[in-house]
């Protein structure tokens, strides 16, 4: 309740012990010759209940205005009012004490109790009179003072709790992000000293073997060679190359993923790896894909600009689809298509397509797809409001069946699939069935955002 909703209530009970002749409690102790009127309880209770609107703002200040007029109305018209005004005030200043105040107004409750025995005393001379007025002064003035000690109490440990549940989920939290921590520098120590070392390795041989072909005389095929062993040597450089050039490149990735694995990961938060392709990757993505074997034609007619991770999905599409076709698809043609495009709310973005016919599988070493690189496009297209698709292409009844290497196609959340025709895919029919990907990316935020 509110003060002035109290000091209410102690005016209507003011009024109503009035009306009933409730008055002159405190005879033993009254200074006036004769009994007052029973109206004039109302002379030191309205006081009393205004000093209540106190009871938030300085409850003791309240307490000392409503002491006096207690004291007052003890020694004349004897009502309850001021009485219950001094208890209220009391009890509210008690819960706003920190415990040691509490103590300390504990004595002075002792103190008053024993004053106001003494006073009764003097006043009545009765031991009687004295015992009686002492009791029922340290009863009300003890049980307010248990009580509200027992509220302020009861309020400190709740706040208690709450600094311990905090310290907890801190702690807990604490104990995540050391775990987190060991198990990224695991990681880390994993690909530092068994990937990162294989991968350098090969670059390193690679270029061993590049030198020691400059190195020989004549730096390629003898005199006597003809036409084919010097194309077939040129084939191999070119091989070593693309094998030096990948491995470098794959080198330099695990040093930034190593690097971002040891770091913070506050501080590395939404950090993108050097070596992660964007739309500006899509030439040297075809280039190496070129060297790798395969014969690829880039045609990007996107126009408009993407949003940072479109154009990073984009990129890695694109990357994982070449990659699929240099180790499923050796030797094929891949036509890779970037255009403007609606996606199925109307949305503007642009399709990327990818389209691989005539090739082979390598047969040394063999390369087993674990469909993990499709699964994880599609959840990373769909994560920008994206959809994606892949499956075999250019066969009588393919759309949505098994690709050549058995990889299941993810279902298009469009519905949308590539050309099936050899005129629009840029490679030859003739070639026979072949593999492709699909990926409709927005060019805005998505709708969440």
């Amino acid at each position: 309740m509110q003060p002035w909703q109290i000091a209410l209530v102690y005016l209507g009970v003011a009024l109503a012990l009035a009306a009933i002749g409730l008055g002159g409690i405190w005879t033993d102790l009254s200074l006036l010759p004769e009994p007052a009127s029973r109206w004039w309880t109302l002379a030191t209770a309205l006081p009393a209940a205004a000093a209540v609107l106190l009871k938030q703002r300085a409850p003791w200040l309240g307490l000392l205005l409503a002491l006096g007029i207690a004291a007052v109305d003890v020694l004349t018209v004897g009502g309850l009012v001021p009485i219950f005004a001094v208890l209220e005030l009391l009890h509210a200043g008690i819960v706003a004490l920190p415990a040691a105040r509490r103590r300390i107004v504990l004595r002075g409750i002792i103190a008053v109790t024993v004053l106001g025995a003494l006073v009764a005393q003097g006043v009545t001379g009765d031991v009687r009179a004295t015992v009686l007025i002492g009791l029922q002064l340290g009863a009300l003035l003890g049980m307010t003072y248990w009580y509200a000690n027992s509220v302020a109490q009861s309020a400190e440990l709740v706040e208690l709790y709450r600094e311990r549940a905090t310290d907890l989920g801190r702690l807990a939290q604490l104990d995540r992000d050391r775990a987190v921590g060991a198990e990224r520098d695991r990681v880390a120590r994993e690909l530092h000293d068994v990937v990162a070392g294989h991968v350098a390795a090969v670059a390193i041989r690679s270029e061993a073997a590049l030198s020691a072909n400059d190195a020989a005389p004549g730096g390629g095929p003898g005199p006597g060679a003809g036409a084919g062993a010097a194309t077939a040597a040129g084939e191999d450089r070119a091989a070593l190359r693309a094998v030096r050039d990948s491995s470098l490149a794959a080198h330099a990735a695990l040093r930034d993923l190593i690097g971002v694995l040891r770091s913070d990961a506050s501080a590395v938060h939404g950090a993108r790896i050097s070596a992660e392709p964007g739309r500006a990757s899509l030439p040297g993505l075809v280039a190496e894909a070129e060297r790798s074997g395969l014969r690829v034609t880039l045609d990007d007619a996107g126009d408009g600009s993407l949003t940072a991770a479109a154009d990073l999905t984009l990129g890695q599409v694109v990357r994982e689809a070449l990659a699929n076709a240099a180790r499923h698809d050796a030797g094929g043609r891949v036509r890779v298509r970037v255009a403007p495009a609606l996606g199925a709310d109307g949305r503007p973005g642009i399709r990327a397509e990818i389209v691989t016919r005539g090739g082979a599988p390598l047969p040394h070493p063999e390369l087993r797809g674990s469909r993990m690189g499709l699964r994880l496009l599609d959840e990373r297209v769909r994560a920008i409001g994206g959809t994606f698709s892949a499956g075999q292409h250019g066969a009588a009844g393919s759309r949505g069946a098994a690709g050549p290497r058995g990889t299941a196609r993810p279902e298009s959340s469009d519905g949308a699939d590539v050309s099936t025709d050899g005129s629009t895919d840029g490679t030859n029919s003739t070639d026979g069935p072949g593999w492709a990907v699909s990926a409709w990316l927005p060019s805005e935020g998505t709708p969440d955002e």
